[in-house]
């Protein structure tokens, strides 16, 4: 039988039996991976409410959480139609495409301006604490400067302030190097949560700290080869008068793609931890643009490395023109099944939408171990 130990949070006792609930909005809530990661912190965070502008990834959200939790349509629309309740905890992470280091950057893509009805979900709701979680750049740009003066006095927040630190989820056990700005706010007078303490580090010789979760923990125990296609045709789910493929588990989603005699060829002479630059030996199998552009990313048609973790998942990860995207070993990409494992999704969670749309929500998800850092910090400041 097992020892029972008084678990003492804060410096008191803490009972799990009359543990308060702790009220939660998540904004642009995407399939939930910030709630997930709130759940895996703790069962005592429930969402009152998400919103979430894509009807696919809201499906997704719904048949993991439950239905009827989830505002489909613009934030601008809900805060002018529906009553926005009162909670303890808001959390989101407003599109950031305007400013990614992807691409193009365009400061004024309207997109980066939807932190406004954040601010203004805050103003309404009155959480106790908040969360902001974005690309790396956002703490640089114009917008997080504006939100900054929002809590001075004077501003709309002027009740609240926050902190900001850019953080590396695999700093935090996830199996992905990701780095992300995780903006925590709290009232004035309730004093800061305090800041997230890394869990993991990739230097061996760091006291304290466990070694970063490498591909290899987590995709080492996959069949090498997909061995779900079928399952994708057979299912379907109506959602708010339409219907989607779905929904699947995690492990439904080991789908094959089919694949051109010249990608073969160039995944062939990729060895492990190569990339596009391996191909220049062979110019019948470069593409005209690698040819005449021998600088860039190295991460172009690379391989990822098991004894690492991966690189950031993206949206298009199911593409190894896109990044390193290759599985170790195998000649092909990564699936949405290994891409779902290496953001530390969980086996209950579930996806709806086409094949593109689940690769988004895969890829735009917060990395779910750093969601439960952020999750376990709230618990212990409430």
């Amino acid at each position: 039988m097992w020892a029972r130990h008084a678990l003492i949070v804060c410096g008191r006792p803490y009972n799990s039996a009359v543990a308060a609930t702790v009220r939660v909005l998540d904004l642009f809530a995407g399939a939930g991976g910030l709630t997930a990661g709130l759940h895996a912190a703790s069962d005592r965070f429930k969402v009152l409410g998400a919103v979430e502008m894509d009807p696919a990834a809201a499906a997704s959200y719904e048949s993991t959480y439950g239905r009827g939790l989830v505002h489909v349509g613009d934030i601008k629309d809900w805060l002018a139609q529906e009553a926005v309740p009162q909670v303890d905890v808001v959390v989101g992470g407003p599109p950031c495409q305007g400013f990614s280091s992807l691409g193009k950057q365009d400061i004024e893509d309207e997109r980066n301006h939807l932190w406004r009805e954040y601010a203004e979900t805050i103003l309404r709701s009155q959480p106790k604490y908040f969360v902001v979680e974005n690309v790396a750049e956002f703490k640089k740009s114009p917008q997080y400067t504006q939100f900054r003066a929002e809590t001075a006095p004077g501003g709309m927040l002027a009740d609240y302030t926050f902190e900001a630190e850019v953080m590396n989820a695999a700093d935090f056990g996830s199996p992905q190097a990701r780095k992300r700005t995780v903006l925590i706010g709290h009232h004035r007078d309730l004093g800061s949560p305090g800041s997230l303490v890394p869990t993991h580090s990739g230097k061996p010789e760091t006291d304290g700290l466990q070694p970063h979760v490498t591909v290899r923990d987590v995709l080492g125990g996959v069949p090498s080869a997909p061995d779900r296609d079928e399952v994708f045709g057979q299912r379907t789910v109506a959602y708010r008068g339409r219907d989607y493929a779905g929904s699947f588990t995690m492990r439904d989603m080991h789908w094959s793609r089919n694949y051109t005699a010249l990608s073969l060829k160039r995944f062939s002479v990729i060895p492990a931890g190569g990339n596009r630059r391996d191909l220049e030996p062979y110019p019948e199998l470069m593409a005209p643009c690698w040819v005449k552009h021998k600088t860039g990313s190295g991460d172009v048609m690379g391989r990822l490395h098991w004894d690492k973790p991966s690189v950031t998942i993206r949206t298009e990860f199911f593409k190894p023109e896109k990044g390193r995207y290759i599985h170790p070993e195998e000649n092909r990409a990564i699936t949405h099944y290994e891409a779902a494992l290496l953001q530390g999704f969980s086996s209950e969670h579930r996806f709806v939408g086409s094949r593109t749309d689940i690769a988004r929500q895969i890829g735009n998800a917060v990395p779910i171990p750093l969601g439960a850092a952020i999750g376990r910090l709230l618990i212990a400041a409430l």
